[in-house]
């Protein structure tokens, strides 16, 4: 059982930036993959980012590295999504999730999911 919650999301100038937080709660957190996804309006889910508590080195998907950072704070059970230099195509829902498995990008591995918050990248 693993609970997640994001915040951080708002409205940003394109090359602007903004970090999400992703408060992580549960008996075996710790161990758990955390992941980010987006969904744009009329689009499909998409990977964006994800790690393990345990230390792998993190993914990216192609469209936000180098841009995004994904990363933890072991004290606070949070793991955040800085994302510098924006674009407009950025605009979307962000969801944070949890799975028990590996680090993968498919979101069918992802078991916990939380409520997403908007990010809008104005041009």
């Amino acid at each position: 059982q693993v609970q997640v919650v994001e915040s951080g999301g708002g409205l940003v100038q394109a090359g602007g930036s903004l970090r999400l937080s992703c408060a992580a709660s549960g008996r075996t957190f710790s161990s758990y993959t955390m992941g980010w996804f987006r969904q744009a309006p009329g689009k499909e889910r998409e990977f964006v980012a994800a790690m393990r508590w345990s230390g792998s080195i993190p993914a990216y998907a192609d469209s936000v590295k180098g841009r995004f950072t994904i990363s933890g704070d072991n004290a606070k059970n949070t793991v955040y999504l800085q994302m510098n230099s924006l674009k407009p195509e950025d605009t979307a829902v962000y969801y944070c999730a949890a799975s028990r498995g590996a680090m993968t990008s498919n979101p069918f591995t992802y078991n916990y999911w939380g409520q997403g918050t908007q990010v809008t990248v104005s041009s």
